[in-house]
């Protein structure tokens, strides 16, 4: 294991091995003669506080890099740690949090740079997301009704580029496990007019009235996993999108084989990362293209495992 000589940026999480955002990273530092390197850190929850505040010590995924937290000059940050990255931040006083508008208006942090003593969070999440849903999936937004499934920290990003000043989006149906999460969720976004939180036996009906299914859950990311919900709730005139980018996963082949518009996430995971390239690397613009072209490069590969 080595000390890199190169500025060390990141992705945590628990588990991240899955991840394909250092392909893309790596791809953009080459190409513009950054000296900087992207790493996977899997950091569980009890270290989550230590991480962000203190000095720990890890090290990535591959065994390759052992690196105090405080050196790392940026990093994303991933399920399950985007809400409670948040919450922890209100209560350390030793170091200074500057929260992006984005931040501020998802209640969710995927972003953050470090510099001059401070964290700096940002969501990129939100951008990613609705540039991915107009220009991959051509959806427009004007007086549809949108269902998601899950409102952890990505699906607190779609809520927040859903009801986005100008997206014209009608209603918003949530289905959520987790009464903590909507209740945190229902507290934070405060849009009774657009945001109705819905039961399970509710399902069917609210799909049958919705434009767009959108999978904000963790359903789909390990290899076997089932549909979030059962193919015969899909109905023409749907589209599907699919936060989960690193397998085809059963609600994309579902909508698939009834020619519904679908898409999985990996349109959102490069215009969030590009985004969160530029945070880093200001004014240096990211290379999307050639980002793209890592990304799936590194999905086919997955995929031919």
């Amino acid at each position: 294991m080595k000390e890199s000589a190169a500025e060390i940026y990141a992705l945590i999480g628990y588990p991240v091995k899955h991840s394909l955002s250092a392909l893309m990273h790596n791809a953009a530092f080459k190409a513009l003669n950054i000296n900087a390197e992207y790493r996977l850190f899997e950091v569980t929850p009890e270290k989550l506080e230590d991480f962000l505040f203190g000095n720990l010590q890890v090290s990535d995924v591959q065994g390759e890099v052992s690196i105090n937290s405080r050196e790392i000059a940026g990093f994303n940050i991933t399920i399950p740690h985007k809400v409670r990255a948040l919450e922890l931040a209100s209560l350390v006083k030793e170091i200074t949090v500057v929260q992006n508008a984005s931040v501020l208006l998802s209640g969710a942090i995927n972003t953050v740079k470090r510099g001059n003593g401070k964290l700096f969070y940002h969501n990129t999440d939100i951008e990613g997301f609705m540039k991915s849903l107009r220009e991959d999936l051509k959806f427009d937004t004007r007086n549809k009704n949108a269902f998601l499934f899950g409102c952890g920290g990505a699906g607190r990003a779609v809520i927040a580029a859903l009801t986005l000043e100008g997206t014209g989006i009608k209603k918003i149906y949530v289905y959520e496990k987790n009464k903590e999460t909507i209740n945190v969720a229902e507290k934070h976004f405060n849009l009774k007019e657009k945001l109705e939180f819905i039961s399970a036996e509710q399902i069917s009906d609210k799909l049958k009235d919705s434009d767009l299914l959108v999978n904000a859950s963790p359903v789909g990311l390990k290899e076997g996993d089932g549909s979030i919900i059962e193919n015969n709730l899909l109905h023409l005139g749907l589209f599907v999108y699919d936060l989960v980018y690193n397998r085809k996963t059963q609600l994309i082949k579902d909508a698939e084989q009834l020619g519904l518009s679908a898409i999985g996430g990996l349109g959102m995971l490069l215009y969030q990362g590009a985004a969160a390239f530029e945070i880093w690397s200001t004014p240096r613009k990211a290379p999307i293209e050639l980002m793209r072209q890592a990304l799936e490069k590194g999905l086919g590969q997955c995929r031919m495992r």
